[in-house]
């Protein structure tokens, strides 16, 4: 899989062929993924190689700026899930007033003259270019083979990003693992916050978030593996405290929490994605982790002081860590 970006582009690039699908593509949920296994089918029987458009930042976010839709995945899980669905190329259109403002023969000049697009897979409701003028029949008219791909239903609702946004933020994990086709995770390095937590006795790992607001908030049971070394290994190094074991291979079970921590005075509040792991003492800083959220305890709470903060914070570890006892293998 190669990225690319599109301002970025070199005039003499030289692509080969390519079947292109475009879109937001947040979450790469179940209606994503047929874009994409129509798009390989197409690319296949024509002896194309795929390419997807995807916008950065999202075109919302870049109208909206911070009132915009959480996001669902960063541009770097985005990518990822792209890649594991078998993407021979992906590009990242910068998406400001310059791209936003383009004629609709502009774009397609663009999908024809610098990546080489013979053949679009579109939604059934794809519009684009200035005033969004341009769609499906503008492109066929233009010379392109054009497929829509119908939305795909499941529990009699259409799954989109706005359903599945809904539903993280309801906690309901194990539907919206049914309709993003995996569970919802999220990924980034250990970076260092303000150290409050281990003079609550409760320390904990500062996920970076990479996206403007996430779709969860509240208190969740986590299964955390680190994607650059061996957790284990790094939590074993510690002659006692090894925590406790994950659902998935070298992971450990954590409490996560993510919010804006209310009950703390803040002079600009932030989201963080916070895990505590029972029982282990580890320097985890500049790891790169994926968090797995399992299951929805409750949201944030504002408590009157640190230590009902405290006492909250202990009574929901022990809350969580007697669901992983109660659950053996992995809950959805």
């Amino acid at each position: 899989m190669k990225l690319l970006r599109l301002h970025a582009l070199a005039s003499d690039l030289e692509l080969p062929k390519t079947a292109v699908t475009i879109g937001n593509f947040d979450g790469v949920h179940l209606g994503h993924q047929a874009m994409i296994q129509k798009l390989k089918q197409v690319a296949e029987a024509e002896q194309l190689k795929t390419l997807v458009i995807v916008f950065e930042p999202q075109p919302l976010e870049f109208f909206k700026g911070n009132a915009a839709p959480p996001r669902i995945n960063s541009l770097r899980e985005k990518v990822e899930y792209l890649q594991q669905l078998g993407v021979d190329y992906i590009a990242v259109a910068k998406f400001d007033d310059a791209f936003r403002n383009q004629e609709p023969h502009t774009f397609a000049d663009l999908l024809k003259n610098r990546l080489n697009a013979q053949h679009l897979v579109l939604g059934d409701d794809f519009h684009f270019g200035k005033n969004r003028q341009g769609n499906s029949q503008f492109l066929q008219r233009y010379g392109f083979k054009v497929n829509n791909v119908h939305t795909v239903v499941l529990e009699g609702e259409r799954v989109s990003s706005t359903r599945i946004r809904h539903t993280l933020q309801q906690g309901n994990l194990a539907l919206a693992a049914k309709l993003l086709g995996r569970p919802y995770s999220i990924t980034g390095r250990v970076q260092h916050g303000d150290k409050l937590g281990r003079t609550l006795d409760f320390p904990t790992i500062n996920v970076r978030l990479n996206r403007h607001k996430p779709c969860l908030n509240g208190i969740y049971g986590v299964d955390v593996v680190c994607e650059s070394t061996s957790l284990l290994d790094k939590v074993r190094e510690h002659p006692y405290k090894h925590g406790i074991l994950g659902y998935q291979h070298d992971s450990l079970f954590g409490a996560g929490h993510v919010g804006t921590r209310p009950a703390i005075d803040q002079q600009h509040p932030e989201w963080r994605l916070e895990v505590h792991f029972p029982e282990v003492s580890a320097n985890l800083y500049g790891l790169f982790m994926r968090v797995t959220f399992l299951n929805y305890l409750h949201g944030e709470r504002n408590y009157p002081s640190l230590e009902a903060l405290k006492a909250g914070i202990h009574e929901d570890v022990v809350q969580l860590c007697a669901f992983r006892t109660q659950h053996s293998s992995f809950p959805f």
